[in-house]
C-alpha cells in the first residue's frame, strides 16, 4: 500500500534496519510527519494495520519487511512490532516537551476500544482484544494481541488497550489500531506549557 504527500525535515526521526535468520526489515519512522505511507509486508492484513498507525497518528512510516512466511506469519509479526516499537522511541529522543501520555476511544461500527498509554521508559501492555482464537483475514487473532505486547516492549511505552464492543474481528483489530494510533499522536505531541522540560520528576523518561 502507498500513498504519497510532501513531507518536511523532521528531528524525531529513527531508520533501522533488523535482520535475523528468519526477517529481513527496513524502517523508517517520522513521528511529525503527515501520516503517509509506504508498506509491504507481504500480508495484506499487516500492512493495513501499519497504515492505520501511520495515518491516523500522522506519522510518516517506510517499511519493507521479508521472512520465512512459509513457516507461518508468527515470525513476521513479531519483527515488524519489535523493530516499530525501537523505531518510535528511538526517534522519541530524550522526549523533552512532549505530552507524554494518551489516550483514545475510538469506534468502528459495532466495535468500540479504548487505548491508555504512557511514554513512561518502561515497556508493559495490558492487552485484552477478544480476539484469541479466532482469526482476522491472514492472521491469528493471536499474533494481534502479540503484535501490540512487542510493540510496547520494545518502545518501552506502557500501554493498557481493550476492546469494549463489538463482532467483526476485522473491525476489532482495526479499531484497536487506530486508537492506538491517536494516543501517540497525542502522548508525542510537544506541549506548549512544557517546551524543552522532560516530562517526569525523575528527569528522565527514557529507561
Amino acid at each position: 500500500m502507498t500513498q504519497t504527500a510532501n513531507q518536511s525535515p523532521s528531528p524525531r526521526r529513527a531508520s533501522l534496519q533488523r535482520q535475523t535468520g528468519e526477517t529481513k526489515i527496513a524502517l523508517t519512522v517520522d513521528l511529525d510527519g503527515q501520516g503517509r505511507y509506504q508498506v509491504s509486508t507481504g500480508n495484506g492484513f499487516l500492512d493495513h494495520m501499519v497504515c492505520q498507525l501511520a495515518r491516523h497518528g500522522l506519522f510518516d512510516i517506510t517499511l519493507d519487511a521479508q521472512g520465512d512466511v512459509h513457516t507461518g506469519w508468527h515470525h513476521l509479526v513479531e519483527d515488524v512490532a519489535i523493530t516499530l516499537g525501537r523505531a518510535f522511541h528511538q526517534a522519541l529522543g530524550d522526549a523533552r516537551g512532549i505530552r507524554r501520555m494518551g489516550h483514545a476511544l475510538v469506534p468502528l461500527d459495532e466495535t468500540l476500544v479504548q487505548v491508555a498509554l504512557d511514554l513512561s521508559g518502561r515497556g508493559y501492555a495490558v492487552v485484552d482484544t477478544g480476539l484469541d482464537g479466532v482469526m482476522v483475514e491472514t492472521l491469528s487473532g493471536d499474533l494481534i494481541r502479540h503484535f501490540l505486547e512487542a510493540f510496547a516492549v520494545e518502545g518501552k511505552l506502557n500501554l493498557h488497550a481493550k476492546v469494549l464492543a463489538g463482532t467483526s474481528p476485522h473491525h476489532k483489530a482495526e479499531a484497536l489500531f487506530k486508537s492506538l494510533a491517536r494516543a501517540l499522536r497525542d502522548a508525542v505531541e510537544h506541549d506548549p506549557r512544557a517546551s524543552g522540560q522532560v516530562p517526569s520528576t525523575k528527569g528522565t523518561v527514557t529507561g
